[in-house]
């Protein structure tokens, strides 16, 4: 009685058409480790991002220059952001919400003392957008601080395209949408001032996109479970081909299998 699996019945690995089985192997579950450990590194990005947005700033943080944080990151995105120049043009973005409740953005363009234009959101108003209802902005010169903010996409939530917008409102915060309104060289970024005056409500710093607990990260999650599944799978068949094979060569041995017809 032959051992199981034993002696010289292992020859068969060493044939052409196994060579390429075990090559595809050898590649195949490495790529898929490969594959399912960076997607898990994706996801545990995205929460470590989701934590640190989440985390408050402190109260007594320094504002940096608007231009050293430039441009905005993950890092940068929130920080407080200190520039100086002159009120211009204002602008309002409409049914932006706010602790539940609907209103408007009061948003100024700042031209800055290097010559170039920050929109800056002065606060929120409840309410339909109403330019009566919005404080005028100071003027002369005045040195302006406020969190940092990338420019908005058309397709982030809460945020509405420009199309069918009476003038004088604004539905996306960005320098694409505002180079067709004014004629000013502007930052692609802007401010939230986070102590707003004449009675309006400071705008809170946003999260930058694609980062946190967002459908992308839990897709991250998914594709990971998933890479490390093929790689398992391929094992399998790979452990099942092999059985098979050691199996019709114990029964050829063994006269068990009737000859091939002619």
């Amino acid at each position: 009685m032959h051992p199981p699996y034993g002696g010289g019945v292992h020859r068969f690995l060493l044939t052409p058409r196994w060579w390429g089985i075990n090559v595809f192997v050898a590649l195949a579950v490495p790529f898929c480790l490969f594959m399912g450990s960076w997607q898990l590194g994706r996801f545990e990005d995205r929460v470590d991002s989701h934590r640190e947005a989440s985390t408050e700033r402190p109260a007594d943080q320094v504002a940096a220059p608007l231009d050293s944080l430039l441009p905005v990151d993950k890092t940068t995105s929130g920080r407080l952001a200190s520039t100086a120049g002159e009120y211009g043009d204002q602008l309002l973005v409409p049914e932006r919400r706010l602790d539940g409740r609907s209103g408007f953005y009061v948003l100024t363009l700042l031209k800055t003392d290097s010559g170039k234009t920050v929109p800056v959101v002065r606060g929120w108003l409840p309410g339909a957008a109403d330019p009566a209802k919005a404080p005028v902005p100071p003027t002369g010169r005045v040195e302006v601080s406020g969190a940092l903010q990338a420019s908005e996409n058309a397709g982030t939530k809460g945020v509405h395209s420009q199309g069918g917008l009476p003038a004088g409102q604004l539905g996306v915060i960005s320098a694409a949408s505002l180079v067709n309104i004014v004629p000013y060289d502007l930052y692609d970024a802007w401010l939230t001032v986070q102590t707003p005056s004449d009675g309006m409500i400071p705008v809170p710093a946003q999260a930058p996109t694609n980062t946190g607990l967002d459908l992308k990260a839990f897709q991250n999650l998914g594709y990971t479970g998933e890479w490390f599944v093929f790689a398992a799978f391929v094992l399998f068949m790979w452990f099942r081909l092999y059985r098979r094979e050691v199996e019709t060569i114990r029964d050829a041995e063994a006269g068990l299998l009737e000859p091939a017809a002619r």
